[in-house]
């Protein structure tokens, strides 16, 4: 960031995008920008609020993503970022961690200071999601919103299962491949309540608003017209994608069936509910991190000193000509 924009930021577009759950991604019609700033095409577009850092190499144990917010601080993607994107509760903040097509299991790391996005590992090895024929890797980006917490001290009504501990998961259906890291605003079509070993895991279905075809889609049933096949694709790939490891067939409540809109929303709220309790200590997290920056009536809350502290004790160390993914290339046919 240039010193101008820098200035800028500090002078214009903080007092205005202030909330009392974090910032609020977008800018204001009005303000105008300094040059080689651009607000990109699009009715939805707004300057670029958050940026991410590397520390460590990709693809191994040490790599982690952090996060930055317009004006360089670091922050939480777990809690600062915030879940609604505006008042009118019709947009809200996706979070990616792994882009549609990879493989590698990329999430944010929960019970790390400012919870950055690391590779999953297990057994001291890097985790990677199967090849599930005919999908190769995860077949939509995937990733979480952000203020949101699955507790699993609390059973769900409607799926008589606690939660898994996450931020709540996202599968974004749109037709762009995003990046690990990037933070978009996506309208909410549904939700699937896959059951992960006795825990509830809610899986949202929603679309990038800044896909071409975004208008079109309002509502779980807009999927089923204008992309016939893929709700059917993303119950099998649930179902199915962890037996290469030697484990059972997830299953999921409601018979698999998709819930609309409204229904999605609930469970949205419910789990923002969960993570305010949660970011006021309130409930027992247990080992889950909350340290944040912005959410100043928080007892987690650090200062920018406090944070900058924490990610100069992680490696900076990158070697880019060695930045490639350690794909799975076998396939799976797990058919019937």
């Amino acid at each position: 960031m240039s010193s101008r924009t820098a200035v800028y930021a500090m002078r214009v577009l903080l007092p205005l995008l202030r909330t009392g759950w974090g910032w609020r991604a977008w800018a204001p019609a009005a303000a105008r920008l300094p040059p080689g700033t651009s607000t990109g095409p699009g009715p939805h577009r707004a300057m670029a609020l958050y940026r991410t850092e590397e520390r460590g190499q990709p693809y191994t144990p040490d790599y982690r993503l952090f996060f930055k917010n317009v004006a360089g601080d670091y922050i939480s993607p777990f809690h600062d970022i915030p879940l609604r994107v505006d008042s009118t509760e019709t947009l809200f903040n996706m979070v990616v961690e792994v882009p549609r097509w990879t493989n590698a299991k990329m999430e944010i790391a929960t019970k790390e200071p400012l919870n950055p996005i690391k590779q999953d590992t297990k057994d001291g090895k890097l985790r990677y999601v199967a090849n599930v024929f005919p999908h190769k890797g995860y077949i939509w980006n995937y990733g979480a919103l952000p203020q949101t917490w699955e507790d699993p001290c609390r059973k769900d009504n409607s799926t008589d299962c606690c939660g898994d501990n996450d931020p709540i998961d996202v599968c974004e259906i749109g037709s762009k491949v995003l990046s690990c890291g990037e933070v978009i605003r996506v309208k909410i079509l549904g939700i699937l309540a896959l059951i992960d070993q006795g825990e509830t895991d809610w899986k949202i279905i929603a679309i990038n608003v800044n896909d071409p075809e975004a208008s079109k889609f309002h509502d779980i049933d807009d999927v089923k017209k204008y992309k016939p096949g893929y709700l059917e694709a993303t119950l099998n790939w649930l179902r199915f994608y962890k037996v290469p490891e030697g484990k059972p067939e997830n299953q999921f409540a409601f018979n698999g069936e998709f819930k609309n809109k409204a229904f999605a929303l609930e469970v949205i709220k419910s789990t923002h509910e969960c993570w305010k309790a949660l970011l006021m200590k309130k409930c027992d997290g247990g080992a889950i991190n909350c340290t944040n920056v912005q959410v100043c009536d928080s007892p987690f809350h650090c200062t920018q000193e406090e944070a900058r502290s924490i990610v100069e004790l992680v490696s900076s160390s990158l070697n880019k000509e060695s930045n490639e993914e350690d794909t799975e290339q076998v396939w799976h046919f797990l058919g019937k």
